[in-house]
């Protein structure tokens, strides 16, 4: 950064990433309201609009597992401003399209580009240190979530405004002002004394290494509680207790409060304790609110009560373990920024789709599975937790 004004180049460093995490909503979360509109507009089903989710969320993984590594070699703008070029192409051909099949074919379009949503981390690497950097990580988890909590009210208003291109539109309108900042901010560098590796090795490098592994690992158990969460909660709220959709986006509303509260707690626990002891405090909330929810629900039954407070408790201690669990898994690759944030992605993206997905599919009772669900991964996160402690006391404890 230059030193003659580092305020202002932190300041826009926060803008470009803060507008990165908001973009990262809108090809998914905010579209959901607009699948009845979708299928009308191309006279076919909601199932197969969501085929559309599923097309995305596979173009994009497997675009980041490319554009990680490559960022490493030949730098981060250039790839954020071509993935941005990229997603604001399949963007207006979405809007554009006119069958259904085109859209199928630009929101691939679209996803390619969104995978270099996975710089993000890296670009957090690269530009800050020490507490700085795990500040803005605590920031970027707060901001994601509070995003997705009101994400289904946005798209909800954006329908009414503006009819499904609305969330489009906005993407469009998004990815641009990172484009731009993307231009005008970050420095046109390769980055310096970096090993050439192929792709195939640089991630053997990565995947090999127990501590990078433990720590994501963790990270990824807190995201998949999360996400768990965000999955069956049209399920528990809209089904089974018959909440109508503005209901359902106001219950969510709620729920991103707990994302403040855990962002605020996580800044204070930040310096005073060890990053280990957060991630012990942070798991433990998770295994907390798991107990918290089996009991509620043994003696009130289900209502939007006893899912709701034990998930609040769950995602203040996701909001306060995964940002440093992710700044540990970082730390132990610092040379390889890119590929390490696209290994962790990608593990993130397989462990939270897995195990949302047997959320779903489980023959028991929802709230039973999401509540031991919770008991039985924040107890493997503290295992593996513990196991790194022993394993490097002096690199835990820092």
């Amino acid at each position: 950064m230059d030193e003659g004004k580092p305020a202002d180049k932190r300041r826009a460093a926060v803008i470009l990433l803060m507008t990165m995490v908001l973009l990262g909503v809108f090809p998914l979360d905010v579209l959901l309201p607009s699948f009845p509109a979708l299928a009308q507009h191309f006279q076919t089903t909601p199932t197969d609009i969501a085929l559309s989710i599923s097309l995305f969320a596979v173009g994009i993984s497997l675009s980041q597992l490319l554009i990680g590594p490559l960022s490493d070699i030949i730098g981060r703008k250039g790839l954020l401003l071509s993935g941005m070029a990229v997603a604001i192409i399949g963007a207006a051909g979405c809007m554009l399209s006119t069958e259904y099949s085109w859209f199928l074919l630009f929101r691939v379009v679209q996803a390619v580009g969104c995978g270099c949503f996975v710089l993000t981390q890296a670009l957090v690497q690269d530009l800050f240190e020490g507490k700085d950097r795990d500040r803005l990580r605590i920031l970027l988890v707060t901001a994601s979530g509070i995003c997705i909590s009101i994400s289904p009210l946005a798209g909800t208003l954006l329908q009414q405004a503006m009819d499904w291109p609305g969330s489009f539109v906005i993407f469009i309108v998004l990815a641009g002002a990172v484009f731009l900042k993307a231009c005008l901010f970050l420095e046109n560098q390769r980055p310096a004394n970096v090993i050439r590796r192929s792709i195939a090795q640089s991630y053997r490098l990565v995947y090999r290494d127990a501590g990078f592994m433990g720590y994501w690992l963790i990270s990824s158990i807190a995201f998949a509680c999360h996400f768990s969460f965000i999955v069956i909660s049209p399920l528990i709220f809209m089904e089974q207790l018959h909440l109508t959709p503005y209901e359902f986006s106001l219950i969510l509303l709620l729920y991103g409060l707990a994302y403040i509260i855990g962002g605020i707690v996580a800044r204070f626990l930040g310096g005073r304790i060890a990053p280990t002891t957060q991630i012990v405090v942070g798991l433990g909330l998770i295994l907390f609110s798991g107990l918290v929810m089996l009991v509620l629900s043994a003696w009130l039954g289900l209502s939007t009560f006893t899912v709701l407070v034990p998930m609040i408790i769950c995602t203040a201690g996701t909001t306060i373990a995964r940002p440093v669990a992710t700044s540990m898994a970082m730390d132990v690759f610092p040379e390889m920024a890119g590929t390490s944030a696209s290994a962790g992605s990608s593990l993130i993206f397989v462990s939270g789709g897995l195990i949302s997905a047997l959320i779903s599919l489980s023959p028991f009772e929802l709230q039973l599975t999401l509540a031991l669900a919770f008991i039985v991964l924040s107890s493997i996160g503290l295992v593996v937790c513990s196991h790194l402690r022993l394993r490097s006391p002096a690199l835990s404890e820092a």
